[in-house]
């Protein structure tokens, strides 16, 4: 009876305003509990092929798709500026990209973005492969992608080899990750093998 009136007490002591922000709070840590136990149901299946779209390139004036990289291999990587990861993991792409462009295409898709924020990113970073703005997200939505950043495989017929959520942290990852297009053997990293 004493928990019951303590209780009691509590929540009389307790304005209708905070125990409605604190409902919300309960809602809202269980709906993040929720999204994390089910972030690796679905998603592009390993072998299966990579949906291809038409973008607009960044910078403007061009248009492109991963399609026009089919017999190649592609490093495709989902990004914006506003994503912190996505600036940590940057200047291990890019390195990446100048030191195998030979060997696999880095192909990045800028979105749910502005085009101001995405070309101030690629400047301050240097980076000078392909990509492409996704803006609406329509795009990352079809690759099915959890957030950002996140990294896909994609073997010269355009189908998924490897998928890589979340951020690379050196080149030696990234370069683990893309060893099938290398010429090493599988990718061992977190995500790979079907998602």
């Amino acid at each position: 009876m004493k928990l019951r009136a303590r209780l009691a007490g509590f929540w009389a002591g307790v304005g209708l305003a905070t125990f409605f922000s604190l409902l919300m709070v309960a809602a809202l840590i269980g709906f993040l509990a929720w999204g994390m136990v089910n972030a690796g149901d679905g998603g592009i299946a390993t072998g299966e092929p990579v949906p291809t779209a038409t973008l607009p390139a960044l910078p403007p004036g061009e248009e492109g798709s991963l399609a026009d990289y089919r017999g190649e291999w592609v490093l495709l990587n989902v990004w914006a500026s506003w994503c912190v990861p996505c600036r940590e993991e940057s200047p291990a792409l890019d390195r990446f990209e100048k030191e195998n462009r030979d060997r696999i295409a880095v192909l990045g898709v800028d979105t749910r973005d502005l085009s101001e924020d995405a070309l101030a990113f690629m400047r301050e970073y240097d980076i000078t492969y392909d990509q492409l703005r996704d803006a609406n997200g329509a795009y990352a939505d079809d690759l099915e992608t959890t957030g950002v950043p996140e990294s896909f495989l994609v073997d010269p017929q355009g189908d998924l080899v490897a998928h890589f959520p979340g951020p690379f942290r050196s080149v030696a990852e990234i370069e683990d990750f893309a060893a099938p297009a290398l010429g090493g053997g599988g990718s061992s990293g977190p995500g790979s093998g079907d998602q």
